[in-house]
C-alpha cells in the first residue's frame, strides 16, 4: 500500500472543516476541488502526492456528485457537453492510469511525475483564473448558433475533454479554471453559471474512472477521504445554491494568488 498512513487526532476535525471550505468554493466558482484540496493536503498536512492526488480523485468525484444534483435542480447542466467531453475524457483518464502502472512502478517516481504535474497545473489554473475574460475576449471564434457554438463543437469537446482527463489523473487538476475558460471559448454565450454546472458534471465521471485507477494503485486513504466528505457534501450544497447570488470577482483573485504560491512551492 501506497497510503499515508500517518494520523493525527488533533487534526481530526480539521479535515471536515477544510472540505466544507473547499467544497463551497467549488459549488461557488466551479473552481478548487483539487487546484485547492491537493496542495492542502500535501503542503499543510504532509500527505505524500500519491496519497494526496488518489485520494482527492474519490474526493472530488463524490463531492461534484453532490454539486451535480444541485445545479440539475437549477437547470444549469448541459448533458450533451458532459457527453462528447467525457467521450474524450474517460479513454484518456483510463489509459494514464495504465501507463502509471506500467511505466511508474516506483513510489518515488510515481510522486515525482505527480508533483510536477501537479505544480504546473496549479499555475495554470491560477493564469486561467486571472485571465479569464481576456482570453475568452480575445480568443478567435466563429460563432454559427444561438448558443455560442463554433463550427465544429464536437471535436473541440472531444479534445477538451482527452486533454482534461490526462491531466485529471496525474494530477487530481484540470477541471475548474481550465475547463471553464475552454468552455466559455467554445460556448462563448452559455451562461456562466450554466458552464459552472456543466463543468462540475462532466467532473463526476473522469475523477470516478481515475480515483479507481489510484485506488487499484493503492494511493487512496479512506479514512481522510471519508473526513473530507463529512464537509465537502454540505458546502458545495450550499456553494451551488448560492452560485447565482454571490460575486466570485474577488475571490477568484484570492484563489489565483493561492494556487500561484501553491504551484511554485512544488518547484522550489
Amino acid at each position: 500500500m501506497l497510503c499515508n498512513t500517518t494520523w493525527d487526532n488533533r487534526l481530526d476535525i480539521v479535515y471536515p472543516v477544510s472540505g466544507f471550505v473547499v467544497g463551497a468554493i467549488v459549488g461557488l466558482t466551479g473552481v478548487g476541488g483539487g487546484a485547492l484540496m491537493t496542495p492542502l493536503l500535501i503542503l499543510a498536512f504532509g500527505f505524500s502526492p500519491v496519497t494526496a492526488v488518489g485520494t482527492d480523485l474519490l474526493y472530488a468525484c463524490i463531492t461534484k456528485s453532490a454539486g451535480t444534483l444541485a445545479h440539475l435542480r437549477q437547470g444549469n447542466v448541459d448533458w450533451r457537453t458532459v457527453r462528447w467531453m467525457s467521450a474524450g475524457s474517460l479513454p484518456t483518464a483510463a489509459m494514464t492510469v495504465v501507463a502509471l502502472h506500467a511505466f511508474l512502478p516506483d513510489t518515488h517516481a510515481i510522486s515525482a511525475v505527480l508533483s510536477v504535474a501537479l505544480g504546473c497545473a496549479l499555475l495554470a489554473t491560477a493564469a486561467a483564473l486571472l485571465l479569464r475574460e481576456r482570453i475568452v475576449r480575445h480568443w478567435p471564434r466563429t460563432d454559427t448558433t444561438d448558443r455560442g457554438k463554433s463550427r465544429n463543437p464536437i471535436v473541440g469537446m472531444v479534445l477538451l475533454g482527452a486533454a482534461r482527463g490526462i491531466l485529471v489523473t496525474l494530477s487530481s487538476v484540470g477541471a475548474g479554471a481550465l475547463g471553464t475558460v475552454a468552455l466559455l471559448i467554445l460556448f462563448p454565450r452559455m451562461p456562466t453559471t450554466r458552464i459552472v454546472g456543466t463543468d462540475i458534471a462532466h467532473a463526476v465521471p473522469v475523477t470516478l474512472v481515475a480515483g479507481l485507477g489510484h485506488a487499484a494503485l493503492g494511493t487512496v486513504n479512506w479514512t481522510l477521504l471519508a473526513s473530507l466528505l463529512v464537509g465537502s457534501i454540505p458546502g458545495i450544497w450550499l456553494g451551488s445554491q448560492a452560485a447565482s447570488r454571490v460575486p466570485e470577482a474577488t475571490l477568484r483573485t484570492i484563489l489565483a494568488t493561492l494556487l500561484a504560491v501553491a504551484g511554485l512551492r512544488f518547484f522550489v
